[in-house]
């Protein structure tokens, strides 16, 4: 991890939560605006799960759903 980035995160943190949204299979897609390859964005997912991790952030996953609902839980886990 480059040295910025370890100080961003040590300096600048406002919460000790992170909400990822994980690689879904079921809705990768990819066009003019989204050129990963499915192996890249499922890389890249778990490099940030790790990263996080190594950072010592509360990882929550969003729930492969709707986007409504998906708004629905990060609202409950916020208690907003």
């Amino acid at each position: 991890m480059p040295p910025h980035v370890a100080a961003a995160t040590k300096n600048s943190r406002y919460n000790a939560r992170v909400f990822l949204a994980p690689y879904w299979d079921e809705i990768f897609t990819q066009d003019t605006e989204r050129k990963q390859t499915r192996a890249a964005a499922e890389a890249r997912c778990a490099v940030m799960r790790e990263t996080y991790t190594a950072l010592g952030y509360q990882i929550t996953e969003l729930p492969r759903t709707d986007i409504a609902s998906r708004a629905d839980f990060v609202s409950a886990q916020l208690a907003l």
